[in-house]
C-alpha cells in the first residue's frame, strides 16, 4: 500500500530540493553582486520618485469595484442558460423561465439595494 505513495513522496521531495536549491543559488549569487543607494532607488519612467508610494484610495472606489465584480460574475452566468435556451425550452419552458427570471429578481433586488445604499453617486 505504501508503494502507492511513492510517487507522491517522490514529488514532494524534489519540489522541497528544488525550492531550497534555489534560494540557496539566489543567496550565493546574489552576495556577489555590487549594491549603491543609486542602484536600489525606485525607478519610475525615468523620473524621480516623488512623494509617497502608495497614494490613498477612497472607500468608494472599492465599492465600486466589488460592486463590479459581483455584477459581473452574474452576468456570467446568464451565458449557460443563453446557451442551453431553446434546447431546455422544448423540454420544459416553464422550468427554465421560471429559474431564469428568479435569479433575474436576486440580482434587480442587489442593484435596487446598492442604488438606495447610494453605491453609485460618483459625486462624492
Amino acid at each position: 500500500m505504501l508503494r502507492e505513495y511513492l510517487p507522491v513522496l517522490l514529488q514532494i521531495v524534489v519540489a522541497i530540493g528544488f525550492a531550497a536549491s534555489a534560494l540557496l543559488v539566489s543567496v550565493l549569487v546574489g552576495k556577489t553582486g555590487t549594491r549603491s543607494p543609486l542602484k536600489d532607488s525606485p525607478y519610475e519612467c525615468g523620473m524621480l520618485p516623488q512623494g509617497a508610494g502608495q497614494p490613498r484610495f477612497s472607500v468608494k472606489f472599492y465599492l465600486v469595484a466589488m460592486l463590479f465584480i459581483l455584477f459581473d460574475i452574474e452576468v456570467v452566468f446568464l451565458y449557460p442558460w443563453a446557451v442551453v435556451y431553446k434546447e431546455m425550452l422544448r423540454e420544459n419552458a416553464p422550468l427554465i423561465l421560471g429559474s431564469m427570471l428568479s435569479f433575474m429578481a436576486v440580482l434587480f433586488v442587489g442593484y435596487i439595494y446598492a442604488l438606495k445604499k447610494g453605491a453609485f453617486d460618483w459625486k462624492t
